[in-house]
């Protein structure tokens, strides 16, 4: 896949065919992060790779997914509930780019994971305190974002901006999302 390929297709993904990801597949995708830039090389990311349906399950209900949407129609339904979570913490005095240290770093694990099949969300809205309980995480580190990964079981597309401008994501009627991207002329210029 060439990479301009890869990052039209590495939309957000939020529904889920109920089938595993193999585990060399996360291993990929936290290791590219592992070696990503960081602010002063720091690296006070660290990752915990929730693979455990059981502990899958317990994560779900922190999350809140495509707040754009009425709850019913955003969050994933049982059956298409992500199969594992990556969880991006930071580590106690991480300093001030930590935030673009996280960017980086989740951008390189769903580019990783969609270029192996896999959907992903990055998820920001999330109840960070209770997911710092059901993985017992250390009491001065933070969790940051949390990225949702499966199989999709729908399509995400770049579409055009409405004719009002609107950038605004939506379903079609087959349930699939379409992501309004502005124009390039509209968003670059060149001095």
């Amino acid at each position: 896949m060439e990479l301009k390929e890869l990052y039209r297709g590495c939309r957000s993904y939020r529904r889920f065919l109920q089938k595993p990801v193999d585990k060399d597949i996360i291993i990929d995708a936290v290791d590219n992060a592992r070696i990503a830039s960081s602010a002063r090389n720091a690296q006070n990311l660290r990752y915990i790779a929730v693979m455990d349906p059981d502990n899958v399950k317990a994560l779900h209900p922190c999350m809140h997914y495509a707040g754009s949407f009425p709850k019913e129609t955003g969050m994933p339904k049982e059956d298409e509930q992500p199969v594992a979570f990556i969880v991006l913490i930071e580590k106690e005095g991480s300093g001030a780019f930590i935030d673009v240290d996280a960017g980086i770093a989740a951008n390189m694990i769903v580019n990783t994971l969609y270029e192996k099949g896999v959907g992903s969300c990055i998820l920001g809205a999330v109840n960070f305190k209770e997911v710092k309980e059901i993985l017992s995480i250390e009491e001065n580190d933070t969790p940051r974002l949390v990225i949702a990964l499966g199989y999709p079981s729908h399509t995400s597309t770049i579409v055009e901006p409405s004719e009002d401008g609107s950038v605004m994501y939506y379903l079609d009627e087959e349930k699939n999302y379409c992501v309004p991207k502005r124009n390039f002329e509209d968003i670059v210029s060149f001095k």
